[in-house]
């Protein structure tokens, strides 16, 4: 099976499925290895779920119009290109790390600071070093992997919504 003669639908649940897989994974290293993210890492995350939302709708929506996938593949743009800028500036601030870490303060002192529910406003501040890298793959940090993930992601949406579609149904 080609995946890229594969459906809109089916191109857009594989999306959403990636994304879904990518977040489990993030999950997973923060909470059986110990990694904690830095603030960058939260807002990857946040666009890796929009961008898996408008995976999962734009497969339920499954239109039959073009205008309408495109629109599909064009809002699907929005996170990623969003993504790339996130874990494009979290990939530089790791190959040019500043002189003192200035990713935020850590979970104990907000909570010491703020009540609970202040503290709950923040945690999407997260208590990561930007600049550290915890984790590599290929020789590839985990913001460097983001990065060609969401690049991929982009780049797939858009030929999902973009390309011309055989129409077999009145041809021998």
């Amino acid at each position: 099976m080609n995946p890229f003669r594969w459906s809109f639908r089916t191109q857009f649940l594989f999306g959403f499925a990636c994304c879904a897989a990518l977040l489990g994974y993030a999950l997973y290293v923060q909470f059986k290895l110990g990694i904690q993210p830095c603030p960058f890492c939260i807002f990857q995350r946040l666009c890796f779920g929009a961008l898996g939302l408008v995976f999962l709708l734009g497969a339920l929506h499954a239109p039959r119009a073009a205008g309408a996938r495109k629109a599909w593949a064009l809002l699907a743009l929005v996170p990623a290109l969003g993504g790339l800028v996130y874990a494009g500036r979290h990939s530089w601030v790791q190959l040019h790390p500043p002189e003192l870490p200035s990713c935020g303060p850590g979970l104990n002192f907000i909570v010491e600071q703020y009540s609970w529910l202040g503290a709950a406003r923040r945690v999407l501040q997260a208590t990561g070093d930007c600049a550290s890298i915890d984790w590599q793959f290929l020789g590839l940090s985990m913001p460097m992997w983001a990065f060609l993930w969401f690049l991929g992601l982009g780049l797939g949406a858009l030929y999902a919504g973009f390309r011309q579609r055989q129409n077999y149904r009145f041809r021998r």
